[in-house]
């Protein structure tokens, strides 16, 4: 068992290797390393915690381990590039999961421990997070039950609309958006209950609101989710993928972990950013994305104006070559057909004969790189 202090060095190197893999995925030409940035960071956070002060259990831990890095081998080896954006959905939902559970958990180690206070035991019969809430004085408990009741909420929305999401990715959903009779007004009373249930269990009452408010947030992400067309999910997938980070964050908050609130803040502002961004690119508004509105609204038919021009790969070609300016519009047609070494080398030739050329940025986050 390591002592806390080289826990505490390994949280800084891995949170300086997290920056340095998002800050390198912005570059086509550094993201390679970017990604090995990123896995001995991950490398980092597992061992230097699982060997930190208080953790214990092995024999559970470790065969835990083994068997989810035996389903992401897996999945990596089975999952085709254009499946990605389902993928990162499910995992987006495990996410989401594991918050709820450890704010439960955390919950009933609390209950625990104000028992045993009230009851005037010793504080020495506990161990490892309960040790820790032992320590904690009465205002330190009441921030504990807000990040306990931030991290349910969030990691609920996350979990249920995760799901919905990869369904309509998929295609085992309908991906036309939907809604309940009542719209938004059910979200809102769902989300004003929420509210209040939350406010009963901080003036003392047991764990059966936090179960109560779990169940109201699987609703209201699974109908914020259902409410978006399925051609609008990669957006979304930003969207919970900022969910999931800030659910990570306030249950780094609750266990007292400082790595899972730098790797949640890290995740939740860069896929805010990121969702914004896309939504000012594609003029959608970026509030009618949190409120599930995204999609729903009928917008007016777009007149073409022109007359659309058939030509063959000759004649494209000839127009490449003779032009100052390209831009390559990559789509979901050019990912299927493998067409990234065909690219390439479009690309060399284009840079060759000192063409200025372009590749916009899609909806679909990480589409440049897998094409």
């Amino acid at each position: 068992m390591l002592g806390q202090g080289f826990v505490s060095a390994a949280v800084v190197a891995a949170s300086v290797l997290f920056v340095l893999s998002l800050g390198g995925l912005s570059n086509q030409e550094k993201a390679k390393r970017a990604v090995w940035y990123g896995i001995f960071g991950m490398l980092f956070a597992v061992f230097f915690t699982a060997a930190g002060p208080g953790i214990g259990h092995y024999w559970i831990m470790l065969p835990m381990v083994a068997i989810g890095a035996a389903i992401g081998v897996k999945l990596a080896r089975s999952v085709g590039m254009t499946e990605m954006p389902q993928l990162i959905a499910a995992l987006h939902s495990f996410v989401g999961l594991a918050a709820v559970f450890v704010g439960l958990n955390a919950e009933m180690e609390r209950a625990s421990v104000m028992a045993a206070r009230h009851a005037q035991e010793s504080m020495a019969q506990f161990s490892a997070f309960a040790a820790l809430v032992a320590t904690k004085a009465p205002d330190e408990l009441l921030f504990l039950q807000i990040e306990v009741v931030l991290g349910v909420f969030i990691g609920a929305v996350t979990f249920t609309g995760s799901v919905i999401a990869y369904g309509k990715l998929a295609g085992k959903i309908d991906g036309k958006a939907r809604q309940l009779p009542g719209g938004h007004m059910l979200n809102a009373a769902a989300l004003v209950a929420s509210l209040v249930l939350a406010i009963v269990y901080l003036q003392g009452a047991g764990i059966w609101t936090l179960l109560l408010i779990a169940l109201l947030a699987f609703f209201i992400g699974y109908h914020l989710i259902m409410g978006i067309g399925g051609a609008d999910m990669p957006v979304v997938v930003s969207m919970l993928n900022s969910y999931s980070g800030w659910a990570a964050a306030a249950i780094g908050f609750t266990l007292s972990n400082d790595l899972l609130i730098v790797t949640g803040a890290l995740v939740g502002s860069s896929g805010a950013i990121l969702s914004y961004m896309m939504c000012k690119a594609m003029n959608r508004k970026f509030i009618n994305v949190i409120l599930g509105g995204f999609g729903t609204k009928s917008q007016s038919v777009t007149h073409i104006e022109g007359e659309q021009i058939a030509i063959d790969a000759a004649g494209v070609a000839a127009a490449l070559n003779a032009a100052d300016s390209v831009i390559l519009v990559p789509g979901y047609g050019m990912a299927v057909a493998q067409a990234q070494a065909s690219v390439s080398e479009l690309t060399r030739k284009l840079r060759a004969q000192a063409s200025r050329y372009a590749l916009p940025s899609t909806r679909l986050p990480g589409a440049c790189p897998v094409i």
